[in-house]
């Protein structure tokens, strides 16, 4: 799944923040100057109009990463910010907050200037703008993208710009409407994924130079790996940086357990067997096909289960709906392909089920995916519990799984009633 179609997905599932107990790291030019961090929104230099906001979209208090980084972003003299956190972790809203804040209402023309890599990020950007800034009536918002078109001598009086940097450019020197020299605040969205995609990295560079150099710059990342350090060094002089640690996925907090099976129609019995002596709440089900995952969502659903399927034809905005739909519990069981393998934060979900192990193209066991997979199963600390159903030629790559990570991925026998039952106890 492409970068952005995942990014866009997490921002339009995570209604509420993700709790983490990840470590936040702050690294500054000069580590003597004091850091100052809030518990409350009350803390901060907010409008009241723009408190309402914050509590409409239902944040009661700050993330970890909006402990540190909102009191930098607000701050005076304004300061230089790169942030890095995982989805779902309050980045957005965080930006959001300080464009608001910074937009004089009484001028009318573009003050801040927000990039994002793609069309619909930009569109999910400006509808937190429009959620938290709803009591903010005088502050407004155009989106520098494609479809948007400008009649020639049109004068911007939003103070807020929300774009991608193809159709910004175009503003800034083709049509001469955007005058980036009086930006104040710029914000750079989602900078892994505008190194991942071509152009787009060159292109928000060119805006930058363009900026006034009192331009308050605040770049934001999911990952702070070299690539990224190195475009934020070309666009950010002496930033300070604040990073959430990335969270490494672990088996140590995770049951595994495999079961031999004939065929398919074996595999399912050995789910509904499952199923007969667990008391399972929300549980994830991942097939290597689009075809598996069709006609195993098929046969649970005849037998009244409660299913959703997520497989990589659907759009992005029809797979967050399954998700969201999943994550309130309407649905109790997802099927998924490896579309959903990584990314996606269900706190819920406590068991996940291997329909067949995950292979690479040569038939080899792909690892990796693997890990991602039964990581669903034990997000932030949680225990977890991991079945997989194999058929008797793949037992070697169960083996293999277990040698590469070092761990031990036990036998049980699907029809042994007893034995399932002692294992839920």
């Amino acid at each position: 799944v492409p970068l952005a179609e995942l990014s866009l997905m997490n921002k339009l599932i995570h209604t509420s923040l993700v709790e983490s107990d990840q470590h936040v790291e702050i690294l500054q030019r000069d580590p003597s100057s004091p850091l100052f961090s809030v518990k409350t929104f009350e803390e901060l230099p907010l409008k009241r109009e723009l408190l309402r906001g914050v509590y409409m979209m239902g944040f009661n208090r700050p993330s970890k990463i909006q402990e540190q980084a909102l009191p930098l972003m607000l701050a005076y003299p304004p300061q230089n910010l790169i942030a890095q956190s995982q989805s779902g972790t309050g980045k957005t809203a965080a930006f959001v907050l300080a464009m608001l804040s910074r937009a004089n209402a009484n001028e009318k023309y573009p003050q801040c200037l927000c990039l994002a890599p793609t069309y619909e990020l930009a569109l999910q950007i400006g509808q937190v703008v429009r959620t938290i800034g709803k009591f903010c009536t005088d502050i407004k918002v155009n989106y520098a993208v494609r479809g948007n078109r400008i009649l020639k001598g049109m004068v911007l009086e939003e103070q807020i710009i929300i774009g991608t940097p193809g159709t910004t450019l175009d503003w800034c020197f083709k049509q001469r409407i955007l005058d980036l020299t009086k930006i104040s605040l710029f914000v750079l969205d989602e900078a892994d994924i505008m190194i991942d995609t071509q152009g787009l990295s060159c292109q928000s560079i060119r805006i930058h130079r363009a900026l006034p150099t009192s331009c308050q710059v605040l770049l934001f990342s999911a990952t702070f790996k070299e690539p990224v350090r190195a475009f934020a060094e070309r666009i950010i002089p002496d930033p300070i940086v604040i990073k959430l640690r990335e969270e490494e996925l672990t088996l140590s907090n995770i049951r595994q357990y495999f079961m031999v099976c004939q065929n398919s129609e074996e595999q399912y019995k050995a789910l509904c067997n499952l199923y007969g002596s667990f008391t399972i709440g929300q549980v994830m089900i991942f097939c290597q096909t689009r075809r598996l995952a069709d006609w195993l969502s098929e046969k649970m659903s005849r037998d009244g289960h409660q299913v959703a399927t997520l497989t990589a034809e659907l759009t992005v905005v029809q797979r967050a709906s399954v998700i969201q739909r999943f994550r309130e519990g309407k649905e109790k069981v997802l099927i998924a392909t490896n579309v959903c393998a990584r990314g996606i934060d269900v706190q819920q979900v406590t068991t996940v089920v291997n329909f067949g192990l995950p292979r690479d193209v040569e038939g080899e066991p792909d690892f990796e995916t693997y890990l991602h997979r039964i990581g669903r199963a034990g997000r932030f600390g949680h225990r977890g519990i991991a079945f997989s159903m194999v058929e008797n030629e793949t037992v070697e790559l169960v083996h293999r799984i277990e040698e590469h990570f070092q761990t031990t991925i036990k036998q049980l026998d699907p029809y042994d009633m007893d034995e399932l039952e002692k294992l839920a106890a």
